[in-house]
């Protein structure tokens, strides 16, 4: 188990080289820079001023000692400072919103994972019923909603149309001086459009992946030796096909990661939620490379870690995985 974990690891090093190189490449030769995001409303300033702010920020050196000096800086930690006006280190910025995402992005897993398999569940055990037709039209409909317009749906007929939830933000104004359950409970009612936004699209395509396997499961010789025995149906699906159905939705966890991480951009620029999501965005209209590549960095490095967390979870279920013979 020692020799695969340390294998898994290790190919993690190339792996985000190439995603710092790529990502790098791509954000530099994007149209714009920050100079001229910054000077675009100043039309008195001269090209010596624009030049001095190139130089000031390392743009006048070529890319490749660009992307060097950054890796450099990387290595000890150190993000960089943004290219914004108050000019803070970017790891502060990250770490004040941070928080607020993988907090949402838990709760939304969570909220996936436990709707998925019992809906995947009812779907393998009720095949070519009504209720199966009916959850394989939501499971369509789930891959076919673009997520900001669920976003903006909901935000229109909750939050204006019926006025139950409010539309943006994390609080009411005011909500400092109320007391522990009122704080809450506000917060929550500003989370719950959000997690929903985040979790719809995933929780179809799991309940979708998780009918699959239960179907491949329930065809298995010992599940007919367990009928055989007597046993009742709730047995034989909760007691000894469950378990083995979990298994590939160990790797859909971690594979689950990057588009939660992707989709927060949507919905917390959307609810105005100040996540990560949302400092990536403003990052990115700004021209703010400091900004953007440690968003990326740590997005990265989360999903990654996701992956080998999920790899390492499936190699102790299924010893075929961490000997190297696969799965037959």
């Amino acid at each position: 188990m020692t020799r695969y974990l340390m294998k898994r690891i290790l190919m993690l090093i190339p792996l985000m080289v190439g995603i710092t190189l790529i990502t790098f490449s791509v954000v530099h030769l994007a149209p714009g820079e920050p100079v001229e995001m910054q000077m675009a409303m100043n039309p008195k300033v001269g090209k010596e001023a624009r030049e001095r702010l190139r130089k000031f920020y390392g743009l006048d050196k070529p890319l490749a000692e660009q992307y060097v000096t950054w890796v450099g800086k990387l290595a000890r930690l150190d993000l960089g400072r943004s290219f914004s006006s108050d000019n803070r280190p970017v790891r502060d910025k990250i770490a004040e919103r941070l928080p607020i995402t993988l907090a949402l992005n838990i709760i939304a897993l969570v909220m996936e994972f436990g709707l998925a398999i019992p809906i995947g569940i009812l779907a393998a055990t009720h095949r070519d019923t009504w209720l199966d037709k009916g959850i394989t039209v939501f499971v369509f409909v789930g891959f076919a909603v673009p997520t900001f317009w669920l976003a903006l749906l909901l935000m229109y007929l909750f939050g204006v149309k019926l006025n139950w939830l409010p539309i943006s933000g994390l609080h009411t104004l005011g909500s400092d001086s109320y007391g522990l359950l009122r704080y809450v409970g506000d917060m929550a009612k500003h989370l719950c459009m959000p997690i929903m936004v985040a979790s719809f699209g995933s929780l179809a395509g799991l309940s979708r992946y998780m009918r699959s396997s239960m179907l491949n499961v329930i065809g298995q010789d010992y599940i007919t030796t367990a009928r055989a025995k007597g046993l009742s149906e709730r047995v034989v699906i909760y007691k000894h096909a469950l378990r083995n159905a979990l298994l590939p939705l160990i790797t859909q966890a971690g594979l689950a990661i990057p588009g939660l991480i992707g989709g927060s951009v949507i919905f917390e620029t959307i609810y105005a939620i100040p996540g990560m999501g949302q400092l990536f965005y403003q990052a990115v209209m700004a021209r703010d490379y400091p900004v953007v590549m440690g968003i990326v960095i740590i997005g990265a490095l989360l999903t990654l870690i996701g992956n080998l967390v999920a790899d390492v979870c499936y190699a102790l279920a299924d010893p075929r995985i961490r000997e190297g013979r696969g799965v037959q």
